[in-house]
């Protein structure tokens, strides 16, 4: 619960109508300096007694403020920031972030060998044809669910709950592995040398944008967040009425299939799954900018894991589009 830190007459406060609105570009950049600030123009100001940058001010109606931070990643979110703890002695880094992303990608590659050659072994013991559609082993089906389920399950306990993401985003990651593992060895068998090409474009994305941020040759300003996160949305409200038509039999013509309207939705849904990579970059660069505490290097790694999952899965598809074009 916020205490109050430094608070002016309330009554005084909603009468002055004529009171001047409050400009960021007025407000100084040090935390107590901006407290001290607000004090000044007669607003009420908290501390939340996490830590001296966190600050939450009471201005008149009427004030604009801006945003500190949009994503559309539901795991990345400015949200995250306003809890700290200042017993936290360690903070986040770029390099720790890093570590962690690494150590989490390469959980998912090992889960996602696990039920490669699981799928393989089925395939094999079917005697069906490389290039051929075929029944996929249930056992593929058995590891798909339970990898998919955990995972949903995992990830909305880290998205809710950031101080357990040392302990839950490896177990997300080793889920998501042993799901993308029968998905990609059944694209895998049917169009031969599709995974390794969506893998390649997966982290090559993944490199051309980080060069790109690291060089300030893409800075997300407020607008560019703004439709990164709109489309976003509309592209996961699409889904999800898809799937809920699915359920009774109704299906949306030409963006699921392999003709031309098919690939440019497939495309364009790339494309804004790339970008989204920029946001996750800008959200680490601020957690460690504003000192987020020590675990935030794995809710971090765990953001930018999802983005790339989803990149991963949009790029196949894409691919296998193309290859049924041919």
């Amino acid at each position: 619960m916020a205490r109050p830190f430094l608070e002016g007459n309330r009554s005084d406060h909603l009468r002055r109508t004529d009171r001047r609105a409050v400009r960021a570009t007025d407000v100084p950049r040090r935390p107590v300096e901006t407290a001290l600030f607000a004090a000044r123009a007669g607003n009420d100001v908290y501390c939340d007694n996490s830590s001296e940058a966190n600050f939450t001010f009471d201005f008149p109606v009427g004030v604009k403020t801006m945003s500190l931070m949009r994503t559309s990643n539901p795991a990345l979110n400015a949200s995250v920031f306003q809890i700290h703890d200042a017993s936290v002695s360690t903070t986040m880094t770029l390099q720790g972030t890093a570590i962690k992303a690494a150590i989490l990608l390469a959980i998912v590659v090992a889960g996602a060998s696990f039920t490669w050659f699981q799928t393989m072994q089925g395939f094999a013991a079917a005697d069906v044809a490389v290039g051929q559609v075929a029944n996929v082993p249930p056992v593929v089906y058995t590891y798909g669910m339970i990898g998919m389920i955990a995972g949903l399950i995992l990830a909305m306990i880290t998205i809710f709950k950031p101080a357990v993401s040392p302990y839950t985003s490896p177990l997300y990651a080793l889920a998501e592995g042993v799901f993308l593992g029968g998905v990609s060895a059944g694209f895998e068998y049917v169009y031969p040398g599709v995974v390794p090409q969506a893998v390649a474009l997966t982290f090559g994305t993944l490199a051309t944008l980080l060069t790109a941020y690291a060089t300030g040759i893409i800075r997300p300003t407020e607008n560019f967040k703004l439709g990164i996160v709109a489309a976003t949305g509309g592209i996961c409200l699409f889904y999800l009425a898809t799937m809920v038509l699915g359920f009774f039999g109704v299906h949306i013509p030409l963006v699921n299939q392999s003709g031309w309207v098919g690939i440019g939705f497939s495309l364009f849904v790339v494309v804004i799954a790339a970008l989204n990579l920029v946001l996750d970059f800008d959200f680490i660069e601020t957690g460690v900018t504003r000192g987020a505490p020590k675990y935030m290097e794995w809710y971090g790694a765990f953001g930018l894991l999802v983005t790339l999952v989803w990149l991963y899965l949009e790029i196949l598809r894409l691919l296998v589009k193309m290859r049924n074009r041919d």
